[in-house]
């Protein structure tokens, strides 16, 4: 008899073949004749395990692999005649391909750590190198961020190394506040225009988000809501419209450390407020700072370059209460 188990995973398709053949017939006097439907039930034993425990893990597995994104960091070892060749980090570009020594420009957008892998050994081995083996790692995971917003007790930026849900994303960000709305709105895909200072109920005027019933997931243990997020997403959950919170708090976002909700003292400047989120981000640009101010019905928005603060070439700028601190991704 022949069994076949096969798994569909993301890029490849696995097979289990289990060959299992009738014995011999065995007279009653063979010693080995009462043990034989033993060993066959251990077998069996270890079929339906593999069947129902081993693969299924093994499927959802493959269906997670974590996919290769823009301003990911990777570790490349390239070995090659019993010596190692090449060993140093990349960086994938927005576009998401990586600047390989040897061959150049190879695409990595959303292949997997093993996709990658055998690209780069295959053009290696055709060019330069007699088997040669590749080693990548991921250094630093950069192309799954979500940005949370609003009622929370640290909102900003945050990459993850794996898809996540609303529930775990909003434990990341320490919690809801005490006093929330009952809706998260999910706006698909609007990441890379907060992160260049648009305000976040702007974005509400010009797009359909997604409802989540917080009421439902939060106070009923309703889980339908709690709702696989895309990269790019961001999470709103506005606060309730009585509660004046702009009148004691500043927030800091962007390209800083601890981006999040800062209780506002006075004589707080734009560094002072960059310094208490902890400071710059790797791949912050301070020379494009901006502080976002709401004066009355109008939103004003001040340009202030932090290096030239920093330096002592431009003065710093007094914050008022409400104020949003935005600092930008560098170009480069």
């Amino acid at each position: 008899m022949v069994a076949v188990w096969r798994i569909h995973g993301v890029n490849q398709t696995a097979s289990l073949r289990l060959v299992l053949r009738t014995p011999p017939c065995r007279s009653a006097s063979d010693p080995f004749h009462k043990k034989t439907p033993m060993r066959y039930a251990a077998t069996l034993a270890l079929v339906c395990y593999s069947l129902f425990f081993v693969l299924p893990n093994y499927c959802l597995a493959q269906q997670k692999a974590y996919r290769i994104g823009p301003r990911d960091v990777l570790t490349l070892t390239i070995y090659a005649g019993g010596e190692k060749q090449y060993e140093g980090d990349l960086r994938v570009s927005d576009s998401g391909s990586v600047s390989v020594p040897f061959i150049g420009i190879v695409n990595g957008k959303d292949l997997t750590v093993p996709n990658l892998e055998a690209r780069i050994t295959k053009t290696l081995a055709k060019d330069y190198f007699v088997n040669p083996q590749v080693v990548i790692g991921i250094k630093e995971y950069h192309s799954l961020q979500y940005y949370l917003s609003g009622a929370v007790n640290s909102p900003g930026l945050y990459v993850t190394d794996s898809e996540a849900t609303l529930m775990e994303l909003i434990a990341k960000a320490g919690g809801l506040l005490p006093e929330r709305g009952n809706v998260a709105y999910i706006l698909r895909g609007s990441t890379k225009e907060l992160k260049q200072g648009e305000d976040v109920q702007e974005l509400l005027k010009h797009t359909k988000p997604k409802k989540v019933d917080l009421k439902k997931l939060l106070d009923q243990g309703d889980m339908s809501q709690n709702i696989t997020l895309h990269s790019g997403d961001v999470v709103y959950i506005p606060l309730p419209k009585a509660l004046r919170l702009a009148e004691s708090k500043i927030y800091v976002d962007g390209e800083v450390k601890k981006p999040g909700i800062y209780d506002y003292q006075p004589g707080m400047t734009a560094m002072s407020a960059c310094i208490m989120a902890g400071g710059f981000d790797r791949f912050a640009a301070p020379n494009r700072t901006r502080i976002i101010r709401k004066e009355g019905d109008k939103r004003v928005v001040i340009k202030i370059d932090l290096d030239d603060v920093r330096e002592g070439k431009a003065p710093d700028i007094e914050l008022k209460p409400g104020d949003r601190i935005h600092v930008p991704e560098t170009w480069l």
